[in-house]
């Protein structure tokens, strides 16, 4: 009942009604740059559309510096996509339980040295057509957008892109780069998601909501 798990409902309630056309089972999450919460973002969402009864993947994309096993509280990332797509693991041979119910994690497995390479191989679009066959909703947790190409190679294979946008520390510029990045790809931006916004003044609206 607070107002962060509130946020992710919302957030939640608002991609199902972002692709009327059709189903989204596949959603990429990303960031401008490091250290703003995609991550963090990406673990939540995927519980919170757990939480409503759908099977959900949570994907380690990022190969450069995984961080979504942690979330889970996992202790290290084992194999998982590099595993595949250098054919030494099957997807089943890496699907870990989450701690959730109805939600399991893909790690991102090993560290590569050639991690958009991998990601260019047919092998990755074979995955995410397999990893949409066993889930409702596919969570892919990728690398930041300026700094390096992997998500621009992601955005296409995906239903919709999340972009996680650091408030008050990225420039207007920065995130207008990242926008047109992935667009220019062909990837479907599904919104921004505005991450560590101070919400203090809204704190009273929440207490008061739950209070009745």
């Amino acid at each position: 009942k607070s107002p962060v798990v509130e946020a992710f409902r919302t957030l939640r309630t608002n991609l199902q009604y972002a692709n009327v056309d059709g189903e989204l089972r596949s959603i990429l999450v990303t960031s401008s740059g490091p250290g703003e919460g995609k991550s963090t973002i990406s673990a939540n969402l995927a519980c919170v559309l757990a939480q409503s009864g759908q099977r959900v993947i949570a994907v380690g994309a990022d190969l450069r510096k995984p961080a979504l096993h942690k979330q889970f509280g996992a202790s290290g990332n084992g194999r998982g996509v590099t595993n595949i797509l250098v054919g030494q693991a099957t997807l089943k041979d890496c699907l870990k339980p989450s701690g959730e119910q109805d939600l399991q994690l893909l790690p991102s497995g090993p560290i590569p040295p050639n991690p958009v390479e991998l990601l260019q191989t047919p092998r990755m679009k074979t995955l995410v057509e397999e990893l949409t066959e066993q889930a409702d909703v596919v969570i892919f947790d990728a690398p930041p957008v300026v700094p390096v190409t992997d998500s621009a190679v992601l955005a296409p294979l995906v239903d919709g892109v999340l972009l996680v946008i650091n408030a008050g520390t990225v420039p207007r510029e920065i995130a207008r780069q990242s926008k047109e990045q992935l667009e220019k790809v062909g990837g479907r931006i599904l919104g921004v998601v505005l991450n560590r916004v101070d919400v203090k003044e809204g704190y009273s609206y929440y207490y008061y909501y739950y209070d009745e």
